[in-house]
């Protein structure tokens, strides 16, 4: 009878045996996945300054932190609440799971686990969470296989990554920077315990919805460390009548909308991944620039719509974007007054016409053919045959009037439309057509009405175009993104891309037109005490678009106003009027911020005065001062 059941003792053995390999022949590899660890990770975008922009990505949000930077209390009060012994056993723990084993027999059910942070780990990244025999045999055989092949701080590491910490919160250096908004470096010991004690019950203990469980159980783990006589009793004490501040955040963190969906465009050829990749993207964005444009936009806004005397208006909307001068680095871009209401990016989507904005481009061709500020110009009207429309083209001054022969200067102070055609013609259309595709402008049509800007550009592309005089004839191309790390540690650079376009010293003197611009012409509304601006307004025919092209000697801004649907705004809406006020609001602060900023205009070497009559104009050796006679009432003075 004993050799009976000794033989079936014996069969019994070897079929568990048989059975258990079965198992492990087809999990075996799954422990892979935890051995070459390479989860979803977030992609975050930063400002220039290193604050955070926005969280990208899809389902998980997890910030990965490696073993090193991970402080030790933070190791300290994890083992001690979930895992004891886990320096000590081998993936599983044989006493626990007897323990447990009695447990649940007497229960006639599962009332306890036993999990090692081995075990914890495998059910999370590979198993269900159903509480079956099949399931426990699989996570004890897999958690063994993980803690021969790794070490117990890798397997520490990818604990703390994995597991969910509530709030959408994937890892702990996640959870660490959403809750308290510290790095894992900067927690104390409560706001700690409170963090470990999670992954048990994420939702219950999700200190941002249940503050007073998640309390409760991070005492537990205090408790714990204080029996362990891994704190003394003042630390403990200490930890236990804090009250840390928990922050109750929007997953993604988006605070520059309509800038991360331009960035997301910008990458996502490239990088397919960027969702899951964990990059680091830095930006040239100033998010405290951010703000104040998105502010100083709302304030044109809110000015014409109080002008019109209309509390909303579904259709009116605009644009503002901010750029370094020397480099093209964009610190602020807003493509609306209210990302909720339309996603549409007017300062990039848009394309618009730009008015009058256009002229300092003709203007800066006359200097460089020889003009100079002071030469006559003839603001006279003319009738021209437009053969494609069989009908007469009769443009016409804002003013409804002409004023004979004027100077350069006050031809484009005052933005006298009919002074700007006769220049066009008086140089060549092909001429000018050709300069402004030169440099780099598209759609511009092959007539007279190139004078009044008659094609559509981006607030946006039109920024890059402006630091033709911004940056004393540098034109820079708007620069966005600054730099892309991906998981591993490499870098992609992106440097600013300038092209010499024109010469300092006539550029110099588009600015010093542009100066007046403000002082005594169309842009007043944009002047500044202490703080030299130069600019150029825009509007186009029955006021449906309004711009003001502004800069000071080291940043330039960009703003535009008008409807969505391309019908007129309101009676006398221009540039001055709608969009320079904008321009003053964002300066006027941003001095206040930056007080280091220049407040002058440099002067570049080559550049001389004269006087003809009661004012003072600039030269150079091209766009030289008129002839002196005897009866001259001039004088020339070379600058250096």
């Amino acid at each position: 009878m004993l050799k009976y059941i000794v033989s079936l003792f014996i069969i019994l053995i070897v079929g568990v045996g048989i059975f258990l390999l079965k198992i492990y022949s087809d999990i075996r590899f799954e422990a892979y996945k935890i051995i070459n660890y390479s989860p979803k990770l977030t992609t975050q975008i930063f400002d220039r300054n290193g604050k955070l922009v926005a969280n990208i990505f899809d389902k998980e949000n997890r910030i990965y932190v490696k073993y090193k930077d991970i402080p030790p209390r933070v190791i300290e009060s994890l083992v001690a609440i979930e895992d004891t012994l886990f320096f000590e056993h081998s993936g599983i723990n044989p006493e626990a799971i007897f323990r447990a084993a009695i447990k649940d027999i007497k229960a006639m059910k599962f009332v306890e686990g036993a999990s090692t942070l081995t075990q914890q780990l495998v059910k999370d990244t590979l198993l269900t969470r159903n509480k079956t025999i099949m399931r426990k045999i699989k996570e004890a055989m897999l958690a063994i296989r993980v803690d021969a092949v790794l070490t117990k701080e890798q397997i520490i590491e990818r604990y703390l990554n994995q597991v969910y910490f509530g709030h959408g919160y994937y890892g702990i250096k996640t959870a660490s920077e959403g809750y308290f908004h510290k790095n894992l470096s900067e927690l104390s010991l409560k706001e700690i315990a409170m963090l470990v004690g999670l992954p048990k019950a994420p939702s219950a203990y999700n200190p941002a919805k249940h503050y007073d469980l998640s309390t409760a159980r991070a005492n537990m783990v205090l408790n714990r460390l204080y029996t362990l006589g891994w704190i003394d009793k003042k630390k403990y004490e200490k930890a236990l009548a804090s009250k840390p501040v928990v922050y109750d955040d929007t997953l993604s963190q988006n605070k520059a909308p309509y800038v991360v969906d331009e960035v997301v465009k910008k990458i996502s050829k490239k990088y397919k991944d960027y969702k899951t990749g964990g990059y680091k993207i830095y930006l040239s964005i100033d998010l405290q620039l951010q703000h104040l444009a998105k502010k100083a936009l709302k304030f044109g806004y809110e000015q014409i719509l109080k002008r019109s005397k209309k509390e909303t208006d579904s259709t009116l909307n605009g644009a503002m974007v901010v750029m370094d001068n020397h480099t093209g680095k964009v610190y602020a871009l807003v493509g609306g007054v209210d990302y909720k209401k339309s996603k549409y990016d007017r300062a990039i989507q848009s394309k618009r016409q730009p008015g009058s904005s256009i002229k300092p481009f003709i203007y800066q061709l006359a200097l460089n053919t020889g003009y100079n500020e002071a030469t006559l110009i003839p603001d006279i009207s003319r009738v021209y045959k437009d053969e494609k429309k069989d009908k007469d083209w009769t443009p016409r001054n804002y003013e409804n009037n002409f004023e004979g022969m004027i100077t350069l200067e006050d031809a484009l102070v005052h933005s006298r439309n009919l002074a700007t055609i006769n220049l066009v013609n008086a140089l060549g259309l092909e001429n000018v057509y050709k300069s402004l595709n030169f440099l780099g402008f598209k759609g511009v049509p092959y007539d007279l009405s190139i004078a009044l800007g008659s094609f559509g550009i981006s607030p946006y592309e039109f920024a890059g175009k402006y630091t033709l005089f911004s940056n004393y004839g540098k034109m820079a191309k708007p620069l966005l993104i600054t730099k892309i790390v991906n998981r591993y540690g490499d870098e992609e650079l992106f440097k600013p891309i300038l092209k010499v376009v024109n010469d300092p010293k006539q550029a110099f003197l588009m600015v010093d037109i542009l100066k007046n611009v403000v002082l005594r012409g169309t842009g007043r509304n944009a002047r500044i005490k202490g703080l030299e601006t130069a600019g150029k307004t825009g509007t186009t025919n029955n006021f449906v678009d309004a711009w003001f092209c502004g800069f000071s000697p080291d940043i330039e801004v960009v703003t535009w106003y008008g409807n969505d649907n391309n019908t007129p705004m309101a009676k006398r809406e221009t540039g001055g009027r709608a969009a320079a006020p904008a321009f003053k609001y964002f300066m006027s602060r941003y001095l206040e911020l930056h007080p280091e900023t220049r407040r002058k205009f440099p002067i570049p070497k080559g550049v001389g005065k004269f006087t003809k009559g009661n004012r003072t104009y600039y030269f150079t050796d091209i766009s030289k001062p008129p002839k002196q006679n005897s009866n001259a009432d001039q004088t020339n003075k070379l600058i250096f």
